[in-house]
């Protein structure tokens, strides 16, 4: 996956973009694995660790009343915080360029309603926002690093407009 990383923080870097990540059951591992390339400390911002949900409400901005009737795991939720931590990580009044996050269930037991493996990933920045729902399968590594993989292939995808290794 590091190619997929390094791939994309050039890309980010030849745009003059920057990034910012909002995550959830993935813990960190976006942000690790795009700050593990030389040269990230020039387009990556900040990377939120929102685990608990009422923190994607006060810091990211999700909306309290989506998180009390459907969840964290929710693709309205993704939306909002990949929205939320692009102004989260403003600098000067600028936002990042693009936000991207991560929210699902990785297990080993279902949360929110919803079974193992239900994931959904935002990605946003100025010009549009989406959220994308994944149902993976494995354990709670394997679930967890799919999502990285899923999210920069799709963020990959955003910023060059060509899938990663055409």
């Amino acid at each position: 996956m590091s190619g997929l990383a390094a791939a994309l923080i050039r890309a980010l870097v030849a745009s003059d973009a920057t990034l910012a990540a909002a995550e959830s059951l993935t813990g960190g591992l976006v942000t690790a694995e795009l700050v593990g390339v030389p040269g990230a400390s020039a387009v990556v911002r900040a990377g939120i660790v929102a685990y608990a949900t009422p923190i994607k409400a006060s810091l990211l901005g999700v909306d309290p009343a989506l998180l009390h009737q459907h969840g964290a795991v929710h693709p309205d939720v993704a939306l909002q915080m990949a929205i939320g931590v692009r102004r989260a990580a403003a600098i000067d009044g600028r936002p990042a360029t693009w936000g991207v996050s991560t929210t699902g269930v990785a297990g080993p037991d279902p949360q929110d309603g919803q079974p193992v493996g239900t994931v959904y990933v935002g990605i946003a920045s100025a010009q549009a926002a989406a959220a994308f729902g994944l149902q993976l399968v494995g354990d709670r590594s394997a679930i967890r690093t799919a999502t990285v993989s899923e999210l920069l292939m799709r963020l990959h995808r955003a910023v060059t407009g060509v899938e990663y290794g055409e």
